[in-house]
């Protein structure tokens, strides 16, 4: 199926699969009920400081990244392919070397722009280790 098909079928799971650098980092959805969150198994190579074992920023950027766009895809349904437009990554403590886990949300959809927060955390929900402002093109 293609990319274009998942978009308008809103399939957020199979849009990671879709995607080649979405799977060789690994992100995954956690749950799609009652709102999508994902997960990002720790691997090794996602190790960007041996010294304090914690994530590479550009791991965690990606990850944000896609749960942005999953949860876009899931809940806004685009008709097309979301065109990334900017992303503003807030990192508000180390990253450590476990499993990452994300969820978003819309903050506004309008005709050609969209707006979307994403949250990662590890252990505790309450303690984010980043933020993201994603901006999307769509139907355009």
């Amino acid at each position: 199926m293609s990319l274009q098909h998942l978009i308008s079928a809103g399939d957020a799971a199979a849009i990671l699969d879709a995607i080649p650098f979405y799977q060789t980092v690994g992100v995954k959805i956690g749950r799609l009920e009652p709102k999508i969150q994902t997960h990002l198994p720790f691997n090794e190579t996602h190790i960007g400081n041996r010294f304090i074992r914690s994530l590479h920023g550009g791991i965690v950027a990606t990850f944000l990244d896609a749960t942005a766009l999953v949860t876009l895809v899931g809940e806004g349904k685009p008709d097309s392919y979301p065109k990334p437009v900017n992303i503003t990554v807030d990192y508000l403590r180390p990253a450590k070397a476990r499993d990452l886990y994300g969820d978003a949300e819309i903050v506004k959809l309008g005709r050609r722009i969209v707006s979307v927060r994403a949250m990662c955390w590890q252990s505790n929900r309450d303690q984010l280790v980043a933020q993201a402002m994603c901006h999307f093109l769509i139907g355009g």
